[in-house]
């Protein structure tokens, strides 16, 4: 438990900071989710929309600090991969 004033104004900012990148993770998952959704459609159209939409997003969590930027880019291949092969 927290004592020192120092360490109780750090456990307030670290559950802030959780909660600020909970909501980001949780938003970003469903940009995401959004483009597997179309890939398993076969919609193309759809899909590369839902893409373009969801990499901003993805970059932008790296730039909070959110993930790794080799995580995103990780991400970004696979799905961009799997979206160009679609009929």
């Amino acid at each position: 438990m927290a004592n020192s004033p120092q360490s109780k104004k750090r456990a307030r900012q670290n559950e802030a900071r959780f909660q600020i990148n909970k909501a980001r993770r949780s938003r970003i998952r469903t940009f995401l989710r959004k483009v597997e959704e179309a890939i398993a459609s076969g919609d193309k159209d759809a899909a590369t929309t839902a893409l373009r939409a969801a990499q901003p997003e993805l970059m932008r969590g790296v730039t909070k600090g959110v993930f790794h930027k080799n995580t995103a880019s990780r991400k970004m291949s696979r799905l961009a991969s799997r979206v160009k092969s679609l009929g």
